[in-house]
């Protein structure tokens, strides 16, 4: 059964495709394809972008910054890829609306709940930048802050791996793939999925979340359709 309404994680790094740091273009391109099929189909999607592309709080105070001001420099960073997800989208033909948990009005709108959803029932994609607009919290606590918030019916990770392994699969050839998980197993197993307030957070609120590679092509739209793709974490059935 498809979704009647989105939230989309986006990593930071995803947007880099092949590149040491930046943007890829193309890969912009190709995500804003597979966006625009989606909402042709009548889905409402809403975007969290992380921003380890460019800048990542953790990393930064490991360096020695405040940790609090490395953070708000990675939530400047994850607007800095909203614009971009932004430009790449209209270009594919598809409404979208910026919104940041940090005003800064001249380039996107405040995150004001009532309008992101109104918005989504106009047919246009939101992009929530800024993360939650706090230190100390990821993009991933963030995703599942705002689905929660506008009522999302799935949280989709996309990522550069197919699914949730019990280890790095690109460390260990014989790593297992999970197609599903319950909220409590990744907890207790320390799946590096999402951060554990995330995971906590969608458990309370019922929401699951489908991890998948976002470099397939057509995933998004196949994960928007309820099909069986990558690896889904929920309740017990």
């Amino acid at each position: 059964m498809a979704y009647a309404r989105a939230l989309l994680k986006l990593s930071g790094e995803a947007l880099m495709g092949q590149k040491p740091y930046g943007i890829d273009p193309s890969i912009v391109k190709s995500i804003a394809k597979d966006v625009s099929e989606v909402i042709a189909k009548g889905t409402q999607l809403a975007i969290v972008v992380g921003g380890g592309n460019i800048f990542r709080g953790l990393k930064g105070s490991a360096d020695g910054m405040d940790r609090a001001t490395a953070d708000y420099v990675g939530m400047l960073a994850t607007v800095m890829n909203a614009i971009s997800l932004q430009d790449g989208l209209e270009s594919a033909g598809v409404p979208t609306r910026v919104q940041t948990a940090i005003e800064m009005k001249e380039i996107a709108e405040p995150y004001i709940r009532r309008r992101a959803m109104r918005h989504l029932e106009k047919g246009r994609v939101v992009v929530f930048g800024g993360g939650c607009g706090n230190p100390f919290f990821t993009t991933d606590t963030t995703a599942a802050l705002r689905a929660a918030e506008i009522n999302a019916d799935v949280v989709f990770k996309a990522t550069k791996v197919d699914g949730v392994y019990d280890r790095d699969p690109k460390q260990f050839p014989n790593a297992v793939r999970y197609e599903n998980l319950t909220f409590q197993e990744v907890l207790s197993r320390e799946l590096e999925v999402m951060d554990s307030t995330a995971i906590a957070l969608c458990k309370d609120n019922n929401i699951p979340i489908v991890v998948f590679d976002l470099f397939e092509p057509g995933n998004i739209s196949k994960a928007v359709a309820g099909e069986s793709v990558g690896s889904r974490i929920g309740h017990p059935n």
